[in-house]
């Protein structure tokens, strides 16, 4: 039986009813955007390596485990929630198939091999210029949403050091950081190839970016149709259910 601690939880991820996952309304819970990342991204399907940064309570390794044979590698900076991420990896028997070490995603870790990664995925803080009056109550939420501990460059810089050169790197962000994540892509040799903007709903301001890169590939970039999350009655749509309750 798993050990939960504090105010931790044990949820059912609902693209997929046979896993679970530990969070916490204080510590970490995971959120939309990494269930779009971990549906967008495109990785190797029979056999490879994925590395995703940033890993939280690890979500997206545990959304990727159901797509991919691949072995799967997760980095996260923040102790508490590796112990998370590890208690839900043995909770569903995933061992074999996913790892996640802790580690500050600015250094080179010796766990992880350089250059080697098929894909590379993050879900980085969004959020630059944190001030006193913006903090979270919790300093677990701060971290994970504000660039407290790396910067959106530590991150681009970080997944061009991991990913082999033709692989792919995924990421999800906000839509006003476009410009940046461009200038930086190509700053560290990765060329953007596919990219969606995702909506509220219709007649509304997209408030999610996602984008993927080659390293080192050519210059041609996709845009995907727009992906919308609601309905005008506030109910999901048939794509979104699709993506979030699994097909």
């Amino acid at each position: 039986m798993v050990r939960l601690f504090d105010d931790e939880r044990l949820d059912h991820i609902v693209s997929d009813e046979n896993l679970r996952i530990i969070q916490s309304p204080t510590i970490f819970s995971y959120s939309l955007d990494a269930v779009l990342l971990a549906n967008f991204a495109y990785i190797p399907i029979a056999k490879g390596n994925i590395l995703d940064i940033c890993s939280g309570n690890g979500i997206i390794p545990l959304l990727l485990s159901c797509r991919t044979k691949a072995k799967i590698m997760g980095l996260e900076i923040q102790e508490r929630l590796v112990h998370m991420a590890k208690r839900s990896i043995e909770l569903n028997h995933l061992e074999n198939k996913i790892s996640v070490i802790q580690g500050d995603l600015k250094e080179r870790q010796p766990d992880l091999q350089q250059s080697f990664y098929d894909t590379v995925t993050c879900n980085p803080p969004y959020f630059s210029n944190l001030t006193k009056s913006n903090h979270n109550q919790s300093e677990y939420m701060t971290i994970a949403r504000h660039e407290v501990c790396c910067t959106l460059e530590d991150v681009v810089r970080a997944c061009k050091l991991y990913v082999k050169p033709g692989g792919k790197v995924a990421i999800v962000h906000r839509p006003e950081r476009l410009v940046e994540i461009i200038t930086l892509f190509r700053k560290y040799k990765l060329e953007p190839k596919r990219m969606q903007f995702v909506y509220p709903k219709k007649g509304k301001e997209a408030n999610t970016l996602l984008i993927e890169a080659v390293r080192d590939g050519s210059v041609g970039l996709k845009v995907l149709s727009p992906l919308y999350i609601y309905k005008e009655d506030d109910t999901y749509t048939t794509e979104a259910r699709k993506i979030i309750y699994g097909k």
